[in-house]
């Protein structure tokens, strides 16, 4: 059976060009608990999503 990813939160934040490095120390970090998370851009704003594996 193939994983899922299960969207636990979303958090819109200002525009900052450093945010992907914090999400990728969070991924880095935190993959042995099951969580991954993600970083998109939308209407001049960031969006922040926290999954479960």
């Amino acid at each position: 059976m193939a994983d899922k990813l299960e969207l636990i939160a979303t958090q819109a934040v200002p525009y900052n060009e450093n945010l992907y490095i914090l999400i990728d120390f969070l991924n880095r970090t935190l993959k042995h608990k099951n969580l991954i998370f993600g970083v998109s851009q939308r209407d001049g704003e960031m969006v922040v999503s926290i999954y479960e594996t």
